[in-house]
């Protein structure tokens, strides 16, 4: 319990992270969590209700006396703007505070066309989809967008990203802030996958890797329930890490025998396409193993097998209890898994694979947009955050 006389402050935001459950409590019932006051917690739930964060609920709680009114989160206070940019294609989303997806978007868009014709057009569907959806630019709390590269998460701006020409230093949060007047939070791609997986359908799991397996590869790192970056951001960044079947295949970082280079989506099409089958990106990849390819279901499970060899190594390092696999490749299915699970429990310790999960991501390409929203509402409903806006 957190209380005034513990010499810690409890806000507003604190009282509205609590509501956050989605369980409804009275006046008494935040009281006796918090230790504060009645009249504070009336006086703090007030300013909570003008801003709309919470609402009172219909039902009534009694305990024998008079009913009493119980409180609950408004998940349709605000909605949030949220995009992820891949290498080739774009999926935008607009959600409540729930994360729950009012409007969704997903087109084929080359990443490396520049930043202002990409984030023109972001502007644009975001402004159609608002329409659409009878929403206005004044309701939307913040913007999240993820990234096909390195980003320096502070600043929001693109770092050297191998595959987005013209991005790099490019300020991704002032441009569109501008055009969308609300704050706005750039991520890598992945790593919004990573909070957007774990956000849904793992909660529970402690240590946790997203690994994502499309044009490139990369990996999300949760840690303790937490997002982890690293230093400068470029925590998971595995595609990099030198593989070993193939040493000499040269990478678009300027190095030979990068994973990516070995077993990513362009890497895969570009082998079958070496043996006369129409294959230009990731997504021919999977085609191709839909309809039931068998040189494409050997390509793809032995790219599972160089990605466990690297993962194996993280495995031991890392620990990890549930490792997620999303991206375009991972609509493959079991072939991309199987190799994956072959290499990792060969070569890691008993003990790191003990307890370990490896499974294909349950949201699919919707990973990217809910982790974007995830990103944007923490930062927004952050209890300091909360605070300062409420001003109590």
């Amino acid at each position: 319990m957190v209380s005034e006389s513990s010499g810690q402050a409890v806000g507003a935001g604190a009282l509205l992270a609590i509501l956050r459950d989605g369980q409804a409590r009275t006046r008494a019932e935040l009281a006796q969590l918090t230790g504060l006051a009645r009249s504070t917690v009336s006086q703090r739930l007030d300013a909570l209700i003008n801003h709309e964060w919470i609402v009172p609920t219909q039902d009534t709680i009694s305990s024998g006396g008079r009913p009493a009114t119980a409180f609950a989160f408004n998940r349709s206070a605000r909605i949030v703007l949220s995009a992820d940019l891949g290498a080739t294609h774009a999926r935008l989303a607009i959600t409540d505070l729930g994360m729950t997806v009012l409007a969704e978007r997903a087109v084929e868009l080359p990443i490396d066309r520049g930043p202002e014709p990409t984030l023109t057009w972001l502007v644009t569907s975001f402004k159609e989809m608002l329409t659409e959806t009878g929403h206005r630019l004044a309701q939307v709390c913040g913007i999240g967008i993820g990234l096909p590269g390195p980003v320096e998460h502070a600043s929001g701006r693109p770092v050297n990203p191998p595959i987005m020409p013209g991005w790099d230093n490019f300020p991704v949060p002032e441009w569109l802030g501008e055009r969308l007047t609300a704050p706005v939070l750039v991520d890598n791609d992945v790593n919004i996958m990573a909070r957007g997986e774990h956000w849904v359908t793992s909660p529970e799991v402690d240590h946790l890797l997203f690994v994502k397996v499309g044009t490139g590869i990369g990996c999300g790192i949760i840690a303790d329930r937490r997002l982890h970056r690293g230093a400068q951001g470029a925590a998971g960044d595995v595609g990099h890490i030198r593989a070993t079947s193939s040493v000499d295949a040269l990478c678009r970082c300027g190095n030979a025998g990068c994973l990516e280079a070995v077993a990513g989506g362009a890497s895969m099409a570009a082998k079958l396409r070496d043996t006369g089958l129409d294959a230009a990106n990731s997504r021919d990849v999977v085609r191709l193993i839909r309809a039931g390819n068998a040189l494409a279901a050997q390509v793809i499970r032995q790219a599972g097998r160089d990605i466990g060899g690297v993962l194996a190594a993280v495995v031991n390092f890392f620990n990890p209890s549930v490792i997620v696999v999303g991206g375009d490749i991972a609509e493959a299915g079991e072939h991309l898994l199987a190799g994956m699970r072959e290499a990792i429990y060969s070569r890691s310790l008993p003990l790191a694979t003990q307890h370990l999960s490896i499974r294909a991501s349950e949201l699919g390409d919707r990973a990217g947009v809910i982790g974007a929203a995830v990103m944007v509402v923490e930062h927004v409903l952050a209890p300091g955050t909360v605070d300062q806006t409420v001003m109590v």
